[in-house]
């Protein structure tokens, strides 16, 4: 993902301003909370605990003390899912908030992955339970979101009854994020992920608006096959949920010759967070609004993302 692409650099002096300037795109509506954390690796087998724990301001210190989300706590739950060569990724999903989770730091310490997913939960609109926390994995994909569908009681049915019947069986919970994994399925993810991804916002705004709802869909989406990482951000509305990416790594080895977590990474290595980690000013650039991020498998691009029109299955 080349840097230049986004508006948003974290320097140094300027930090505090980009803080409140992103605070400010947050609507008060409480439908329309920064309800989660989450944050995607891809790059050279590493320990989890060293992009987990080790940075300042890291995703488990933003469990306790989150900055850009508008719901400072995510204590609802945690998960995380790691690919390391067996035939499914694995997964560790609990109700305890990730900074009290002994589990979590044991996997942690020892887990290395080339590619990992970890997720914060703060609920709203589905009960505190572990089928609901995320990422949720159906064979080898891998799926998290944090944002919601709009009038999520009024469209549910609906979108249910689109899932296709081979596959309804495998929804456990009660989430918005769950159902649109399974439409994302239904609708081709394990082939061609954009325009699953496409398609299935495309339906939720379509039945959306049929029951009068203006901005049906918010939100940032990743999603994985172990080979390749795609990310999306993309809200109805047009001020979606923050997202941030990593510049490239030898760039940032220029800038901090002295940080050893850069030297045990490889040139081709990205993190893509909810919310920047760490204390390195520079390092975090903002995904642009209405965009898909696609990383691994030799491949680094942004291109710009739409909704489509739902196909009937």
């Amino acid at each position: 993902m080349p840097a230049r692409v986004g508006g948003c650099r974290l320097e140094e002096s300027g930090r505090r301003r980009a803080l409140r300037l992103l605070r400010s795109r947050l609507v008060c509506d409480p439908r329309e909370r920064d309800v989660c954390r989450w944050l995607a690796y891809s790059g050279s087998p590493i320990l989890l605990g060293d992009v987990l724990f080790t940075p300042l301001h890291s995703m488990i210190d933003q469990s306790l003390h989150s900055e850009l989300g508008a719901e400072p706590t995510n204590g609802d739950g945690f998960g995380i899912g790691w690919y390391d060569g067996e035939a499914e990724p694995g997964v560790l999903r609990s109700i305890e908030p990730a900074w009290n989770d002994k589990n979590l730091r044991e996997v942690a310490r020892h887990a290395r992955s080339p590619l990992f997913f970890a997720h914060l939960r703060a609920a709203i609109g589905s009960d505190v339970q572990q089928s609901n926390c995320h990422p949720f994995r159906r064979g080898r994909r891998l799926w998290m979101h944090n944002g919601f569908v709009d009038g999520f009681s009024q469209v549910r049915r609906e979108l249910l009854l689109a899932v296709d019947e081979n596959l309804f069986t495998g929804i456990e919970g009660q989430t918005d994020s769950e159902l649109l994994f399974y439409l994302a399925l239904t609708f081709g993810l394990e082939d061609d992920p954009p325009t699953a991804v496409a398609r299935t916002i495309g339906l939720v705004e379509e039945v959306g608006r049929r029951h009068g709802i203006k901005y049906p869909f918010q939100g940032t989406i990743a999603t994985s096959d172990g080979e390749q990482l795609w990310v999306f951000r993309y809200s109805s509305r047009g001020e979606s949920r923050s997202l941030f990416f990593t510049r490239d790594v030898l760039s940032l080895r220029e800038q901090y010759p002295d940080r050893e977590v850069l030297w045990k990474v490889s040139e081709d290595a990205r993190i893509v967070v909810s919310e920047p980690i760490g204390d390195l000013p520079g390092a975090w650039v903002e995904m642009p609004e209405s965009s898909c991020g696609i990383v691994g498998g030799g491949e680094e691009r942004i291109v710009s993302f739409a909704p489509l029109p739902p196909v009937r299955v």
